[in-house]
């Protein structure tokens, strides 16, 4: 009961940092920002042993490490590099979370699979292809991260073809928020700037955290 509660914590305090930075407080949301990640990883603590809670415990460190250095992202490049570092070792924790979620038996749908991965394909192709020119000494690690997030979605995606005990496939949801919340950051930074970018990256990532912590631990959940 106490990782539901922490859940529900998470949200409000949530919508509590959506509200200010949405109203430009950014002072205030650089204060909230490094607690939010940590309720989901007290949620985590306090749910039922299973045998990915030590990597789902990592990916969710390793992206609170990425928040608190893009907090000073302003004061110069390295830190932007630094924090990228970051949410890349999250998001190869999250790959070999879905992959060790994943079960053996084969995929039935294979149309709508070899769709889903098209989509995947052409997302990663798209993105290099417009941001690439604007990438400068960036490109390599900006490209290796793509690789790394677009992974990461295929998984998710292979997952929700076999994690009929999650509703609503709320860990792809969740790989599509954070990808989209990337994304944004990454048009924002590198094409041109974009209206309420602050709370839109946000918006998407703590939803993405939300829905996959959600997801994993239904699975997860003794029936």
């Amino acid at each position: 009961m106490k990782n539901k509660l922490f859940l529900f914590i998470y949200l409000g305090c949530s919508v509590f940092y959506l509200f200010i930075t949405a109203f430009n407080q950014e002072e205030i949301a650089r204060v909230v920002k490094p607690f939010l990640l940590p309720i989901l990883l007290i949620a985590v603590y306090f749910s039922e042993s299973f045998r990915t809670k030590k990597i789902l415990i990592t990916a969710l460190i390793f992206s609170w490490i990425g928040d608190v250095i893009l907090l000073f992202a302003n004061k110069g490049e390295i830190y932007f590099i630094l924090g990228l570092v970051a949410f890349l070792i999250s998001h190869l924790f999250y790959i070999v979370l879905f992959n060790k979620q994943t079960r053996s038996k084969s995929i039935s749908n294979k149309l709508s699979f070899g769709a889903g991965v098209g989509l995947i394909l052409m997302y990663f192709s798209v993105m290099i292809g417009t941001l690439g020119p604007k990438l400068g000494s960036l490109t390599l690690p900006v490209v290796i991260y793509a690789i790394v997030i677009s992974t990461m979605l295929f998984f998710a995606l292979k997952g929700s073809y076999q994690w009929n005990a999650i509703p609503y496939h709320s860990v792809l949801i969740g790989a599509i928020f954070f990808i989209s919340s990337d994304s944004i950051l990454a048009f924002n930074k590198f094409y041109q700037p974009i209206s309420q970018a602050s709370f839109l990256i946000m918006l998407t990532y703590l939803l993405a955290q939300y829905s996959i912590v959600w997801g994993i631990l239904d699975l997860n959940q003794k029936k």
